[in-house]
């Protein structure tokens, strides 16, 4: 059962189309099934700008937003109900159900589209598309304008103009809703308690793979269907892999496990990482390394508030990695010019955080008219700073070498601040050392 009420697509939907201009229609289509191999399909996971016009959970889908036709502006084209294949595949909506449950004005099946749309484009000015975010269904609508265009000498009146439908969309998705922030955080708690299980599990002799598998039973027992994005779990030297996905490895006494994983609700992500000691204490070199990132983290925090630009997060995480890489050693120089000549990318190669959202990596604009954006309540981000000293770094003492880590949380931007949605995982060394240290007295 989704946590977003059918109110709030339809207020979606209505924000949508007082946007669009006057004569004007979007379309956009559902996901498509992707096949695996042969005969076997993916999991099947909704299109994010459908879901979030629509709440549909149903491939072979047709959106048409139609600003005021009398017949109902909100159209969906889908399959018909079929009690052989449902006995095979799963319930379906149907048509009924499409206007009953998900709020349709009308409903058609989808094996009609090629007779009823056309005729729903026809005499529209402005198509809203994403055009080229899915090849095939681009050949439809091609193909249906073309056939209004053949008509021209009939009296029928083409589409005149496309027009960006992502653009409109996705800057109302950048803004959560209380509801949206509501399941963030859902999904958010399934993954705190996925990280924490992970930690207490921990020990030399196990591999990656056993911590994945503690990740994924907790999402699953969560509720969670997905992750919201392959799970890295990334022990010893693989720490330093930004997008190391292999997760086989063998754990070590003495290694850090960097763990970035978090599930997904109703088409919502959460994104976390946590960096800790494979059998529950720190060295020297891993706290320092440790510490001097989450103070980066705590940096950027606090530029985070409405009227503060995007990018003033992540230079603040820049200046305090600079710093403290000097004062370990690792760097040499003043701050200011190390930060000018960007010294700190071999050890810090990567951007403070990202949007969030329905995609782990949302939807918005970073920049408008080249200027960073300012930050709004309601916008949510991520802050993941991190530090990476690779094996082979030839120009660092040994001691710190093969050393990575990132600690990653979810915000949602306030009135006067942010607030931080995966604040249920331990982050201090001394909490990650107290938690780990409690499983194995347990387990003894």
């Amino acid at each position: 059962m989704t946590r977003i009420a059918q109110s709030e697509y339809a207020r979606r939907r209505q924000a949508l189309m007082q946007q669009m201009v006057p004569g004007s229609i979007a379309i956009l289509p559902a996901a498509p099934v992707h096949v695996r191999n042969r005969d076997v399909e993916y999991d099947y996971r909704q299109d994010s700008d459908f879901q979030y016009l629509t709440g549909f959970p149903e491939p072979e889908a047709v959106l048409a937003l139609i600003p005021g036709r009398e017949h109902g502006e909100y159209v969906l084209f889908c399959r018909e109900r079929n009690p052989e294949r449902e006995l095979w595949d799963g319930l379906r909506a149907g048509q009924e159900g499409a206007v009953r449950d998900y709020g349709a004005d009308d409903a058609f099946p989808i094996d009609d589209i090629d007779d009823i749309l056309p005729g729903l484009i026809e005499g529209r000015s402005r198509v809203y598309y994403a055009l080229g975010a899915n090849p095939e269904f681009d050949r439809q609508l091609v193909g249906w304008i073309n056939a209004i265009r053949s008509k021209v000498r009939q009296g029928a009146t083409p589409p005149s103009e496309f027009g960006a439908l992502d653009h409109l969309l996705h800057d109302m998705r950048l803004f959560k809703s209380p509801a949206e922030i509501e399941v963030m955080k859902a999904a958010a708690a399934i993954s705190a308690r996925a990280h924490v299980r992970a930690m207490q599990a921990s020990r030399a002799g196990l591999s990656e793979y056993h911590l994945e598998a503690e990740l994924d039973y907790e999402f699953r027992k969560g509720g969670a269907r997905l992750p919201a994005y392959g799970s890295i779990v990334a022990s010893g030297r693989n720490a330093c892999i930004l997008h190391y996905r292999e997760n086989d490895a063998p754990l070590r006494d003495g290694d850090l496990v960097l763990i970035d994983a978090g599930c997904e609700i109703d088409c919502y992500a959460s994104d976390i990482t946590r960096t800790f000691p494979v059998s529950g204490r720190f060295s020297p070199e891993q706290k320092a390394i440790y510490e001097l990132v989450l103070a980066a983290q705590a940096a950027a925090f606090a530029e985070i508030a409405p009227g503060k630009h995007w990018n003033q997060a992540h230079e603040a995480t820049v200046r305090v990695i600079t710093a403290g890489l000097v004062e370990l050693g690792l760097l040499a120089g003043e701050v200011d010019q190390l930060i000018e000549c960007e010294a700190y990318k071999p050890f810090y190669m990567h951007r403070a955080g990202h949007w969030l959202g329905m995609d782990v990596h949302d939807v918005g604009d970073y920049k408008i008219g080249g200027v960073w954006r300012e930050l709004e309540p309601g916008m949510c981000l991520t802050v993941e700073p991190g530090i990476y000293i690779a094996h082979d770094n030839q120009s660092v003492a040994e001691r710190w070498r093969g050393i990575g880590v990132r600690i990653e949380d979810d915000v949602v931007v306030t009135a006067d601040g942010c607030e931080i949605l995966t604040a249920g995982v331990p982050k201090t060394v001394a909490e990650i050392e107290a938690l780990m240290a409690a499983a194995r007295s347990q387990a003894a």
